[in-house]
């Protein structure tokens, strides 16, 4: 007989998975956080404080640090505005007036007690102390006549004492209910034998088989399950700590009447005196508790001393969730947040938010688009730039072709238009294939060499065919960029940078063949690459040096001469300093007519040399727009008045139509932009 199949018969169970994070998640999205760190960049951040400050606010759909600490505040405010610390007084007196109404009923009730005896019981009850803790050490040796009353007194003891073991050590309280004189002995001896050890610990002549005895001993007080003496201690200390702020947050009366009462814990002080020199050796263990705070509690809701202290263990958490999440102590990293005490003060939802917080940093600096420089500080890797520039490209593209009609811009970089005709690969080829002449020429290979087969069709080098294209025309650009004092006040620096990188990454990624040149101008000029322009901090140097501008840019297609020069020039200003003779900066305001003729000369330099030019004028000013529209008059060249939001679409727009042959400057974008406001002036 076939022996049955085990692993069919072998019963399976499923539950949640709990063993780190969800191996089914998606990876982290990191383009989101990459356009929000690169705008901040170009706003004048620091990478490190634009991941930071990404890291804070969070995304779309992910909550941030600041999110979280605001809810770790509400978490403590609540815990601090809804309790008050009389909880264990309010019981015991509660205890107090049933024995005390259950004695008076059965005095009243008991026909055969003597009158006298009555009276000086009645008496008695009548004159009771106010303080608990008085009446309660009068009634120790009073003599009950009824049975209740007696059982709800002797409670007062009971729950006095599970209420200090509940301070220090967690879930005694429930454990201890009903307890016997054998649980009793048991923690007294529990007792005995803990401060033996951490006192054996405090002079170094504890062992680890001292430990490991104590363990297998008593090992069920300690749910922690710790498995080193000083894992023991840590949790001692933080509750111990705790009790004692929760003690220091109680008024001098209170104090005096739990001090008073404790003596009566379980019938015999000797419970608080093994408690006390517990206390003693915790705080020399561990100095660095805090052991002297406090914190008012005027709320309604009682609090027993156990569940107090751990109310005070929580707002310690949340105090340390709190350090944690700010991030701002030197050497704080994501990895310090503790996702174990947000799942337990916020919830597993908010645990799942701080783990994909530390995910999306790792991710950061492990996907290649941050790196440590030499300076120490964090940088944007040439790789975050082009992921960057793609996300302006394509938001560039959808605002073409969403007000044009235009094709998508990554369609723009093919080798020319096609002209119907194919022939064979040649190393070095760029242009489409041609898939009917390919695979036909396969089939007609295979089939004369008889190695035509069902099973499809094998292509071999020799089989590709290519459409030819037209030649395309090499562009020579420039372009120039205003990084003047007005520019950053008027909110036009970052918008500037985006259209810089948008175009920059149209250039390096479709149009590889041309040659892309940035120029910053502000009090004098500067040729920067693309990771410099976009780390440029915003310069509040007064001056417009269009005239210093343009001899860069002249000299850059004087390098060409076989290329098409491309100029454009975005600007809020009339030119205000140009460069002299001597290599010194000279500016005046309002401009000198010297500084507006140097600008003019170089601008028809420009002309001569075949430049297509176009300006993007930023802002309302009537003398501005009549300045630059009689410039580019002069020059043939293009007038662009653009929104702020279309800047990027602008440049990338005009920068297509003039590098096709025969296109009009501009390409017929210059009128686009709402309102009349773009014009042709040439």
């Amino acid at each position: 007989m076939a022996r049955p199949n085990r692993r069919l018969t072998r019963d399976s169970r499923y539950g949640r998975y709990d063993g780190g994070p969800d191996p089914l998640a998606p990876p982290v999205d990191l383009s989101e956080a990459l356009d929000a760190i690169g705008e901040d960049v170009m706003a004048g951040y620091s990478p490190e404080r634009a991941m930071r400050e990404f890291l804070r606010r969070g995304g779309r759909d992910q909550s941030g640090l600041d999110d979280l600490a605001r809810r770790v505040a509400e978490r403590r405010r609540e815990l601090t505005e809804r309790h008050h610390l009389d909880g264990t007084l309010d019981e015991i007196r509660e205890l107090l007036d049933r024995a005390v109404l259950a004695e008076r009923a059965q005095l009243a009730r008991d026909v055969e007690m003597d009158d006298t005896d009555r009276a000086l019981a009645e008496m008695q009850l009548a004159n009771l102390p106010t303080s608990a803790a008085a009446a309660v050490s009068e009634l120790n040796d009073y003599r009950w006549s009824s049975s209740e009353a007696r059982e709800d007194f002797e409670k007062i003891k009971d729950l006095l004492g599970r209420e200090m073991l509940d301070q220090r050590f967690a879930g005694m309280k429930d454990a201890l209910e009903n307890a016997t004189d054998e649980d009793r002995a048991a923690i007294t001896a529990m007792l005995d034998d803990l401060n033996a050890l951490l006192e054996a610990h405090a002079r170094g002549d504890d062992t680890t088989e001292q430990f490991a005895a104590f363990m297998d001993t008593h090992g069920q007080f300690f749910p922690e399950n710790p498995t080193t003496v000083e894992e023991l201690l840590d949790a001692l200390a933080q509750r111990s700590a705790a009790a004692q702020r929760m003690r220091n947050s109680m008024s001098q009366e209170q104090r005096d009447e739990l001090d008073a009462l404790s003596q009566q814990a379980f019938g015999s002080p000797e419970l608080m005196n093994s408690l006390a020199r517990l206390d003693g050796t915790l705080q020399a263990l561990r100095p660095g508790e805090d052991w002297g705070g406090s914190e008012p509690m005027d709320g309604e809701q009682g609090l027993g001393l156990g569940d107090g202290t751990g109310v005070f263990q929580d707002i310690a958490d949340l105090d340390a969730l709190s350090d944690q999440l700010s991030q701002s102590y030197a050497g704080s990293a994501m990895d310090d947040l503790d996702l174990d005490s947000i799942a337990r003060q916020l919830g597993d939802e908010a645990a799942v938010d701080a783990r994909t917080l530390q995910q999306l940093e790792q991710a950061l600096r492990d996907s290649g688009t941050m790196k440590r420089g030499t300076d120490g500080h964090l940088k944007l890797t040439p790789k975050a730039m082009r992921l960057l520039g793609k996300a302006l490209l394509r938001d560039v593209a959808q605002t073409l072709s969403g007000r044009q009609g235009n094709r998508d811009v990554r369609q723009a970089g093919a080798a020319g238009e096609r002209s119907g005709a194919t022939r064979e690969w040649a190393f070095g080829d760029t242009e489409p294939w041609d898939v009917t002449r390919t695979i036909t020429n396969a089939i007609v290979r295979s089939a004369g060499e008889g190695t035509a087969t069902s099973g499809g069709v094998r292509i071999e080098i020799g089989d590709v065919e290519v459409q030819e294209t037209e030649a395309r025309t090499q562009a020579c650009v420039a372009l120039l960029v205003d990084t003047s004092f007005s520019m950053a006040m008027d909110g036009r620096w970052v918008p500037m940078k985006r259209t810089a990188l948008a175009l920059h990454t149209l250039i390096t990624s479709r149009f590889r063949g041309d040659d892309l040149q940035l120029i910053a101008f502000g009090r004098h000029a500067e040729v920067m690459d693309i990771e410099q322009l976009t780390g440029l901090d915003a310069m509040y140097a007064k001056g417009t040096n269009l005239h210093h501008a343009l001899l860069l840019a002249n000299r850059h297609f004087r390098k060409h001469p076989n290329a098409q020069p491309v100029l454009l020039i975005v600007t809020d200003g009339e030119p205000t300093s140009h460069l002299e003779t001597s290599g010194h900066v000279f500016f005046d305001y309002p401009p000198h007519p010297l500084t507006i003729a140097y600008a003019v000369r170089e601008l028809e330099n420009a002309m001569r040399l075949g430049a297509q030019t176009t300006f993007f004028r930023l802002g309302e000013d009537p003398g501005l727009a009549r300045f630059i529209a009689s410039m580019a008059q002069r020059v043939g060249g293009t007038v662009v008045a653009p929104e702020l939001d279309d800047l990027g679409a602008a440049v990338v727009g005009s920068y297509l139509g003039a590098r096709h042959p025969g296109g009009a400057p501009g390409g017929g974008f210059g009128g686009m932009f709402g309102g009349g406001r773009g014009f042709w002036a040439g």
